[in-house]
């Protein structure tokens, strides 16, 4: 029972299945037939077919065998994609409506055509390009094509079965378009590669090199290659290697070295690499400044300088340049030149070397100075028993004279800075050899100065006695140890001068007058000058009185007496007395000042004329003197806007006074009359400080402008008058 009721079941499932399948059967469209199936894409198959009544859609199934690929289409034809190249699919179809889909359609084969080439292009010259691509997948050869990528010109095109191939004698710097691809055994093209590429650009021509030396720079300049985008030049010597890069035709290498030979190459550059290097050109750069210079004076008056050699160096010039301004020069292919020098100057010398690149860079300038000039002339202007005084004009480059006197036992030095010399604590009646070296910091001494002699004046004689007899007659004897010396005997006094001559040790005087004073001294003279006098000997009567006695107030406390000296007379002793004393002075000269005397009193002025050996002469004058007295109490008072009063107290022994005001506008003075302690200064200017001082005026008119000044300051402010203040004494040097 229970077996028969499975049994039952199953065959009603199976019902219900047909039924199913018999109403699908006649709701689904029909089944799509493939007219043909292709490739032109390596990754796509395009199916065509008979279009299908009432079918909306269609869905294509390609099958390889290990994948399948569905692609849901409108209508024909319809394209598969996502495929494998070079793979044979088995192609199906369905159609589809709103009721279903149909049958598959009966298969049919087709295999998808090559994939492209994966081009790798390069330029490995400005005329050619290479192109290179891996094995493709059942390919048995390729084409190449290449054309300009602006579409000018033809194409080149070339089949191959290698994986790589190249263009030649193409045009530099320029834009290529490369196409590719493989086919296969039926000759069936598969799927092309197209990539550009630019061809490197030719080395750059006509090549100008313009070099600064002074700059140590040079720039270069090309003419500009088809297609470079950059430019680079290389200068490369054998030590160093510089370059500059422009976009330019032109660019400039700074920092060149000098005494360098450089070669130079201009290279062009774009996206496709580097040209070849241009021709060299060769760059010779200006010498470097000569080394090792040395500069010798051998004799005196020739400069010899040298220098090492230096590379690239065709000829040498050598300047040389004195402190006076003037240069001179030398040209010269050798390492050393001669100049004419002159003593006492400073030479500055610089070398240079030369090309045809130009000048070398300025190296160290090098000074030297010569030994100072010789003093030539060479004067004695004083000449004594134990000095010379000698002078010559000052000589190029001397910083210091040295002055030696020789005589062959001692010798006597003196430096100076000064062009003189005085030689002292010389021997008298002594030949010496003088010299007068010049000197100079960095040269020292000039040796080769040449010696000048001169002999010292002789030696004073001394006086041993001097007597006279009854007959006025004077005999003077002397000792001397000069040689060759003429003596002379000279006897002065107030009436004359008297003398005798002698090549001995004695001569004798006549004539003399009496009651005359006399000082007796001798001389001794040679060729090389006269002695000191010696010591004197007095020969004398009672000395005159002087004449001609003047005085005169010098302070108001100090007075000065004058006088005419009297024969004979050697000192004087002047005495200026009265009633409250006396002041007195001695001396040896014609004038005397005399202090401490009181102004306003009477003096009496004596003098007395002193001789040699003590004889004395009083002279009595009458002689009478009344100092003036500066007044006091000084003082300014304003008179108006543009007046001023100075008002004093007069002092005794005083009549007449002036008065001065010195400003910085001009000087004010006026003289009051006699009696009247004031006087008025119109038209004065204020707003400046001035100067007072009022003067006593001597009985002679003179002005005494001893008296002390006072300052006061004139001010504008305040009231109409104005105001006088007083600043203080004016200190008098």
């Amino acid at each position: 029972m229970a077996g028969g009721r499975k049994t039952c079941l199953t065959l009603i499932g199976f019902i219900l299945i047909c039924l199913k399948m018999v109403a699908s059967a006649k709701s689904a469209p029909e089944i799509p037939t493939i007219d043909q199936a292709y490739s032109k894409i390596s990754n796509s198959i395009t199916v065509e077919w008979a279009t299908v009544p009432g079918a909306t859609s269609y869905l294509l199934t390609a099958e390889d065998g290990d994948t399948v690929i569905e692609t849901m289409v409108a209508n024909s034809p319809g394209t598969v994609t996502g495929l494998k190249a070079a793979t044979l699919y088995e192609i199906t179809i369905r159609s589809i409506s709103a009721a279903g889909r149909s049958q598959a359609s009966p298969p049919k084969q087709a295999k998808t055509v090559l994939a492209a080439p994966i081009l790798e292009v390069s330029s490995p010259s400005s005329d050619s390009i290479l192109v290179q691509w891996e094995t493709v997948y059942m390919a048995i050869g390729f084409s190449v094509s290449i054309m300009r990528a602006n579409g000018l010109g033809s194409i080149w095109k070339e089949n191959t079965t290698n994986t790589s191939l190249t263009f030649t004698s193409l045009e530099a710097g320029t834009l290529y378009t490369i196409k590719a691809y493989a086919w296969n055994a039926n000759g069936i093209p598969g799927d092309d590669s197209t990539c550009n590429q630019r061809t490197s650009p030719r080395a750059p021509a006509n090549i100008q090199v313009s070099f600064d030396s002074g700059a140590l720079k040079a720039s270069f300049s090309w003419a500009l290659a088809e297609g470079a985008f950059n430019y680079t030049v290389m200068a490369l010597s054998d030590s160093s290697e510089l370059t500059c890069s422009t976009a330019f035709s032109s660019c400039t290498i700074s920092s060149l070295q000098c005494g360098t030979e450089y070669l130079i190459s201009v290279s062009a550059s774009n996206d496709a690499g580097s040209s070849k290097s241009s021709s060299e050109v060769t760059l010779k750069t200006v010498a470097c400044a000569p080394g090792r210079v040395t500069i010798q004076e051998d004799p005196p008056g020739h400069l010899s300088v040298a220098w090492s050699n230096v590379d690239l160096g065709d000829y040498y010039v050598v300047f040389v340049k004195s402190d006076d301004g003037l240069e001179v020069h030398c040209n010269t292919s050798l390492t050393q030149c001669n100049f004419l020098s002159e003593c006492g100057f400073t030479y500055f010398i610089s070398v240079f070397a030369y090309n045809k690149a130009g000048q070398s860079p300025l190296g160290d300038i090098f000074n030297y100075t010569t030994a100072p000039c010789c003093p030539s002339d060479i004067n004695p202007v004083l000449v004594s028993s134990d000095r010379v005084e000698i002078v010559w004009s000052p000589v190029r480059g001397a910083e210091l004279y040295e002055t030696k006197a020789a005589d062959g036992y001692n010798t006597v030095e003196c430096n100076d800075t000064a062009p003189t010399c005085t030689l002292s604590a010389l021997e008298c009646d002594t030949k010496y050899n003088i010299t007068v070296y010049s000197f100079s910091e960095v040269r020292g001494n000039n040796m080769s100065c040449t010696p000048q002699f001169i002999t010292t004046a002789p030696c004073s004689p001394e006086i041993k006695n001097v007597s006279r007899d009854a007959f006025s007659m004077i005999n003077v004897h002397w000792r001397s140890t000069n040689d060759d010396a003429t003596y002379t005997v000279t006897a002065q006094g107030e009436k004359g001068l008297y003398q005798c001559s002698s090549m001995g040790e004695s001569c004798t005087m006549r004539g003399l007058p009496c009651g005359s004073v006399f000082s007796v001294t001798a001389v001794a003279e040679t060729q090389a000058g006269r002695s000191l006098p010696s010591y004197s000997v007095p020969l004398e009567t009672v000395p005159c009185c002087p004449t001609g006695l003047t005085v005169t107030q010098i302070t108001q406390s100090v007075i000065n007496v004058s006088w005419t000296i009297g024969r004979v007379a050697q000192t004087h002793v002047a005495v200026l007395e009265s009633h409250t004393g006396q002041s007195k002075c001695h001396t040896h000269q014609n004038y005397c000042l005399l202090g401490c005397i009181t102004c306003g009193i009477n003096y009496t002025v004596t003098l007395k004329a002193i001789s040699a050996t003590g004889l004395t002469a009083d002279c009595s004058y009458q002689s009478h003197f009344s100092g003036a007295c500066c007044p006091l109490g000084v003082k300014l008072y304003r008179l108006g806007s543009n007046g001023i009063r100075i008002y004093w107290q007069a002092s005794r022994g005083s009549a007449s006074y002036s008065t001065d005001l010195y400003g910085s506008k001009g000087i004010f003075t006026c003289t009051p009359n006699a009696g009247l302690s004031f006087c008025d200064v119109t038209e004065i200017p204020c707003g400046d400080v001035y100067t007072v001082m009022v003067s006593p005026v001597a009985e002679t008119g003179l002005k005494l402008t001893f008296c002390p000044k006072k300052i006061y300051s004139v001010t504008c402010s305040g009231s109409t008058l104005g105001m006088v203040i007083y600043r203080g004494k004016r200190n008098e040097e």
